[in-house]
């Protein structure tokens, strides 16, 4: 396959670069690179591979666009909210480079389907962010004989690592062959996250990628670290072989089987709780309040109540109730006798309403008999919903 006359100067740039030259672009363009999630990793990774001239693109996102993406998935915008989140990058790549060779895939990526979508591609980069999709991308390269590139990102971190790259490089297994408790692995929209560390990350994963498929890459196992208010910001810790005793990519006898009969989420401790439902769950009408019962009890008698928000010091920057007060969850309950405040009602909200309902058991057990301890149900995202709609939701 030729390049066409008119991509000389869309690539001259790169290709003037020592060792990379016309055979480097044309091994871009015969190449191919499936990308898994068209989030905060998977946008900058997936503008940075067609950019360069990838012959063929997969994105795999079974998930819509919604407003709150849009601080860190660049390539989703406001007119495309609601639209399928691989259809959405699909569009903003094709209007880069109309000549680009994208499969917009918007089934969820599970062990039945896996072998056979990212089977076409030379490729595989993971930028997901729950760790059953991870475990399955890494055992589903390594049956396939591919290299998979993976990120995470998180809060002001971020790290990197190429799985199964060469005859000896490691798989996911191999570093972790046991899954995080799952008390232990936070969400995005739990933990936080700033969009410009997604933007380092994924775009390392797309420069990983560009360099195995122009020979440019040495091979060498390494996982590498990124804070942003670190000094150094980047760090790289350097990765033994794979192990001959990982059940997947090792040579032992003990190995996982075939992918099709693999739990995935089962393996990674059961599926993600579902914080706003359980938030709402109405629990003992003795310990549990509504927003809208609340609300009646604050209009009665607001001076004889308390109001204890048990959500992390910034978030209470962000939004709080009329005079509540804010003790985090982790002081509160390590001296919750402490903030028995001298108030015949005493009333805990958080975001959702999952805090709440530990930090009012903790002060119940250390409370005085006349004070009485209630939690709000669903927190203040509740509240927002059904009694202040002008009350910020983040």
């Amino acid at each position: 396959m030729q390049l066409a006359l008119d991509d000389y100067p869309r690539y001259g740039r790169q290709m003037i670069l020592d060792g990379f030259g016309l055979p480097g672009q044309l091994k871009l363009q015969n190449s191919s690179v499936v990308v898994v999630g068209a989030g905060g990793l998977g946008c900058p990774a997936l503008q940075y591979l067609a950019a360069a001239g990838i012959g063929r693109i997969g994105i795999i996102d079974h998930d819509v666009v919604e407003v709150s993406n849009l601080q860190r998935q660049i390539l989703h915008d406001e007119s495309r909210v609601g639209m399928s989140k691989a259809e959405s990058a699909s569009r903003a790549l094709s209007k880069m480079n109309s000549r680009l060779n994208i499969d917009a895939i918007t089934k969820a990526l599970t062990p039945d389907n896996a072998l056979e979508l990212l089977s076409p591609y030379d490729i595989i980069l993971d930028c997901t962010d729950n760790a059953p999709t991870r475990y399955l991308l890494s055992d589903t390269a390594v049956a396939l004989d591919k290299p998979l590139v993976s990120g995470a990102a998180q809060k002001f971190e971020g790290q990197l690592c190429t799985y199964n790259l060469g005859p000896e490089g490691p798989c996911y297994r191999c570093l972790f062959p046991i899954p995080p408790a799952r008390e232990l692995v936070g969400t995005c929209e739990e933990t936080g996250i700033l969009g410009a560390v997604t933007g380092v990350i994924g775009n390392m994963q797309a420069l990983e990628a560009i360099k195995i498929i122009t020979g440019l890459h040495d091979e060498k196992p390494s996982l590498l670290l990124f804070s942003a208010l670190g000094s150094p910001p980047f760090r790289s810790i350097k990765l033994r072989s794979r192990k001959p005793t990982c059940p997947a990519c090792g040579s032992s006898d003990q190995k996982i089987g075939e992918i099709k009969e693999i739990d995935y989420v089962q393996f990674c401790g059961g599926a993600t709780p579902d914080w706003e439902s359980l938030g709402f769950s109405p629990g003992d009408p003795k310990d549990r309040v509504s927003v809208q019962d609340f609300e009646e009890a604050l209009k009665l008698n607001r001076e004889e109540i308390a109001i204890i928000d048990v959500r992390a010091r910034a978030e209470f920057s962000i939004c709080s109730l009329p005079g509540s007060i804010n003790v985090p969850l982790k002081e509160l309950t390590a001296n919750p006798g402490e903030y028995l405040l001298s108030k015949r009602e005493t009333y805990l909200v958080c975001r959702l309403g999952n805090d709440s309902q530990i930090a009012a058991s903790s002060l119940r057990e250390a409370r005085k008999e006349d004070v009485m301890v209630k939690d709000v149900i669903g927190g203040l995202r509740a509240w927002a919903r059904n009694v202040d709609p002008t009350f910020p939701v983040y």
